[in-house]
C-alpha cells in the first residue's frame, strides 16, 4: 500500500526538543550507554483522517523521532479513504499499522470485533505510562464512545468534536437585522434575509449528511434507530424523519451555492474563510478556522450553539482517539507514541502553537490560553463547547456508536443527496433509505 512519508527539517526538530523540555521525556526509557535510544532501529506505521489535529500533528512527527530513534511513517488520507483502508486492514488482523485512529462511527464494529487492544494495562503500568500523563484528565464524554461493555478502554480520544454554528459574514447578518439563529424556524428566516447578499449564498455543510443531517432529524423529534442499542430497527421513514429531510434538502437547494452536495467538509471550510457561503452547521474544528489569520473573514465571523428544532437541540457530539491494532508488531512502541501525541505538553503546545482547539484534556480546556483562544469576536466558544459536550451525555448520540451505524449512514447520504438534487421526493427517499438500511443490517446479522 503506498503510503505517505511526512518528514520535518532535523534542525528544526532538534530545536523543538530543545524547547519542549518536559514534552519529549518517556517513562522508564533512559537511553542506553552509548547514547542508544530506546526504539533505534523500530519503525511506526501510523495513519489517521486528515483532520485538523492529525495535519498539525504532521510538524511534530520529527520530534517524536529525534527523541525515540524510531521512524514513523504518517499517513493522513482523506476521511472516507482512510476508513476504507483501515476497515479492510483490521478485518484482516493484519500488521501493518502500529497506530490507527478508532473512528467514531466505527468504534463499536472495530472494538467488538476485537480489533484494537485495550489499553488499560498500559495505563496502570508505571514504567510504561508516569502518573503525571494522568489519564483520569480526558473528558469521560470523550472516552465512552472507546469502552467496551466491560469498561475497557480501547482509544485514547485526539477530539470531541462538537456540531455548531457559524456565520463567516455576520456583518450581513446585523445589516438585514436578524441575529444568529437559535431554532430552525430562525434558520429559515435568516437564510432568507442574507442569501445572495453580496452574491454571497447563505447556507452549505459537509456532504457527510450521516453526520450534519441527524441533528435536524432528531430536532424534528425522530431517530436513526428505533432504541438504540436494544433496538435496532431503523426509524428512518417516519414523517418525522420526513419533516427533517424535506427541510434540511430546502436549505441546501435554495440557500446554498450550485453543487451543494458535492462539499467535503475540507472544501465547506476553504469557502467559508474566503467569505464565498456565510452560514453553515458544522464541527467547532472546522468552522473555527474561520478566526484563523489566514481567513478572510476573520474579523466578521460569528458562532452558536447548534439550533433547537420542534422537539428539542440535539447537536452532535462524536469523538475520535488512538488506538494500538491487534496485530500491531510492536504495541508497547505504539504506546509510546501515543502517550506522546497525547501528552498534557504535546495538547498544550499544539494549542499554542497550531491554535488546535477540539482537545479532551479537562485541565487544559480550564486553562487560560484556551479560554482566550476559543474567544472570537466576542463570542464564547469555550461555553458552547462545554455546553454541548454537556448535552451529548444525555444519550441521544448511542446511534452513532452502533457497529452497523456505517451501513445506515450510507442510505442517509443517499437519501439527502436524491432529495436535494429533486431526483427523489422526500417521502420516497427516505422509504428508500428504510428498506435498504433494513437489508443492509439484515445481511449483517442483525435480529430486526
Amino acid at each position: 500500500m503506498a503510503e505517505k512519508r511526512m518528514r520535518i527539517d532535523r534542525r528544526r526538530a532538534i530545536a523543538g526538543a530543545a524547547a519542549t523540555g518536559a514534552l519529549l521525556t518517556l517513562p522508564g526509557k533512559a537511553p542506553a550507554q552509548g547514547g542508544a535510544k530506546p526504539l533505534t532501529g523500530i519503525t511506526l506505521n501510523v495513519a489517521c483522517w486528515s483532520s485538523p489535529y492529525a495535519k498539525a500533528l504532521t510538524d511534530y512527527i520529527g520530534d517524536f523521532e529525534t527523541l525515540t530513534g524510531a521512524k514513523v511513517n504518517y499517513d493522513t488520507p482523506a476521511f472516507p479513504i482512510y476508513n476504507q483502508r483501515a476497515d479492510i486492514e483490521l478485518s484482516t488482523r493484519g500488521s501493518a499499522y502500529d497506530v490507527l485512529n478508532v473512528t467514531f462511527i466505527y468504534a463499536g464494529r472495530w472494538i467488538g470485533a476485537g480489533w484494537f487492544v485495550p489499553l488499560d494495562d498500559y495505563m496502570k503500568d508505571a514504567n510504561k505510562t508516569p502518573a503525571d500523563w494522568d489519564p483520569a484528565d480526558f473528558l469521560p464524554g470523550a472516552t465512552a464512545a472507546f469502552k467496551d461493555k466491560d469498561g475497557r478502554l480501547y482509544g485514547i480520544p485526539w477530539t470531541a468534536d462538537i456540531y455548531m454554528t457559524g456565520a463567516a459574514r455576520y456583518d450581513l447578518f446585523e445589516k438585514a437585522g436578524v441575529k444568529m439563529p437559535d431554532t430552525f424556524d430562525e434558520i429559515d428566516v435568516a437564510m432568507k434575509a442574507v442569501h445572495g447578499k453580496e452574491r454571497i449564498p447563505g447556507f452549505l455543510t459537509e456532504n457527510h449528511y450521516g453526520w450534519s443531517f441527524i441533528p435536524f432529524l432528531q430536532g424534528f423529534g425522530a431517530n436513526v434507530f428505533r432504541n438504540p442499542p436494544d433496538d435496532l430497527m431503523p426509524a428512518l421513514n417516519s414523517p418525522e424523519a420526513v419533516a427533517a429531510a424535506e427541510f434540511f434538502a430546502h436549505l441546501l437547494r435554495d440557500y446554498g451555492p450550485d453543487g451543494a452536495i458535492s462539499y467535503t467538509y475540507d472544501q465547506v471550510v476553504a469557502t467559508l474563510k474566503a467569505g464565498r457561503v456565510n452560514y453553515s452547521p458544522n464541527g467547532q474544528i472546522f468552522l473555527l478556522q474561520m478566526g484563523a489569520q489566514d481567513s478572510k473573514v476573520a474579523k466578521t465571523c460569528a458562532f452558536a450553539m447548534c439550533p433547537a428544532g420542534p422537539k428539542g437541540r440535539f447537536p452532535g457530539v462524536a469523538s475520535h482517539g488512538w488506538g494500538i491494532p491487534f496485530g500491531a508488531k510492536n504495541k508497547d512502541a505504539s504506546w509510546q507514541f501515543i502517550q506522546w501525541a497525547m501528552s498534557k505538553a504535546m495538547i498544550a503546545r499544539m494549542v499554542g502553537e497550531k491554535r488546535y482547539t477540539s482537545i479532551t484534556r479537562h485541565s487544559l480546556i480550564e486553562s487560560s490560553p484556551f479560554k482566550q483562544q476559543l474567544n472570537v469576536n466576542g463570542h464564547d466558544i469555550s461555553k458552547i463547547y462545554l455546553d454541548t459536550i454537556a448535552l451529548g451525555a444525555n444519550g441521544y448520540m448511542k446511534y452513532r456508536t452502533i457497529h452497523v451505524y456505517p451501513q445506515v449512514d450510507k442510505q442517509v447520504d443517499i437519501a439527502i443527496q436524491n432529495i436535494a438534487s429533486q431526483q427523489l421526493s422526500p417521502k420516497e427517499a427516505m422509504q428508500q433509505a428504510q428498506d435498504n438500511s433494513i437489508t443492509e443490517l439484515k445481511r449483517a446479522g442483525v435480529t430486526l
